[in-house]
């Protein structure tokens, strides 16, 4: 990651994607041969992790990985200074659950085991980011392998045809041999928005939300649309608030399963909220104290800001520490 980022969950990935050899069979041969090769595994789209004494690692050495069980797919994900990184996919029957899916949880609280290795874990990612459970660019990687491992499982055949489609390029393609259509993964732009009008900022909340957390507006960039025009149909849309200028900040990778996060800041041009009951349960205006208070987790109705590893809690702190900033600034 550059210094110039603004620093974001997911991001910091450390390899070298190697996007200019991925039609080359011959490097791809010597890299899955290569005794550094090393992998990370998905089944049910968790993760599989191993102890290192009691160190949590995502990086397994291929020969072990592939020992797993057969694979759906092998990725080439990239290199970095030790070697070469793959991703396998295992068919979800590779994985037995101890408990049921949880559709009203806000992460996937499964157990899941892989019977023939009792000894490792495998957990949802969205917590390993949370309680930083792994280092930053096992993060990133897994960020990068869930994404796109989740392409191939949903892209088995050709949206031209119907025929069966078969992974080429590494795994960054893939092609069907029946119509010679070529597929290429899909990332999602969704606009996420700080709207501030004064001392202010617009949150809101989803009925899926952990119970007391506000997080920023967000939605998809429609066909046809730009950045801008997204960001003030969403809030209008969402809350009734017309917004005028727009200005971008950062963007992140969301691999849920495979979004890229655009923040903005948005000012509003009016106050009075009309919130859209299908997509928001509730929406209001906050002070910077009260923000700061949300954050620290001391606000006095229990509210709290989104975890650190989300864009939205990127967005507040900017907002909060640009005002602050400014505020400072102006003080005689």
């Amino acid at each position: 990651m550059s210094a110039y980022d603004i620093v974001v969950g997911f991001a910091g990935n450390p390899l070298n994607r190697l996007s200019l050899g991925r039609e080359d069979r011959q490097l791809f041969a010597e890299l899955t041969a290569a005794p550094s090769a090393r992998a990370v595994v998905f089944v049910q789209a968790m993760p599989v992790l191993r102890l290192e004494g009691e160190t949590l690692s995502a990086l397994h050495r291929l020969d072990e990985a592939r020992a797993f069980g057969p694979a759906q797919e092998e990725v080439l994900l990239g290199r970095d200074e030790s070697g070469p990184v793959f991703a396998l996919l295992l068919p979800d029957d590779a994985a037995r659950a101890e408990a049921p899916y949880d559709e009203a949880s806000f992460t996937d609280q499964r157990r899941l085991i892989l019977p023939a290795r009792p000894d490792l874990q495998i957990r949802d990612l969205r917590p390993l980011a949370n309680k930083q459970s792994l280092s930053r660019g096992e993060i990133a990687i897994l960020a990068q392998a869930k994404a796109i491992l989740h392409y191939h499982a949903a892209h088995r055949f050709c949206a031209r045809c119907g025929a069966p489609t078969q992974a080429a390029q590494g795994g960054w393609r893939r092609d069907c041999e029946a119509c010679a259509a070529q597929h290429f993964p899909r990332t999602d732009p969704v606009a996420i928005m700080m709207v501030e009008h004064g001392d202010s900022c617009l949150l809101g909340r989803q009925t899926r939300f952990p119970e007391g957390m506000y997080s920023c507006l967000a939605g998809f960039v429609e066909a046809g649309e730009t950045l801008e025009e997204a960001v003030r149909r969403e809030v209008m849309e969402e809350a009734g608030i017309a917004v005028g200028a727009v200005r971008y900040v950062a963007s992140q990778p969301w691999p849920f399963p495979a979004s890229l996060m655009i923040g903005c800041r948005a000012q509003a041009l009016s106050r009075e909220i009309v919130i859209d009951r299908d997509e928001l349960e509730d929406c209001r205006w906050f002070s910077r104290a009260e923000a700061r208070a949300m954050i620290e987790q001391r606000h006095e109705q229990g509210f709290f800001a989104p975890n650190s590893i989300a864009i939205a809690r990127t967005l507040l702190e900017h907002w909060l520490s640009t005002g602050e900033a400014s505020g400072k600034a102006a003080r005689p």
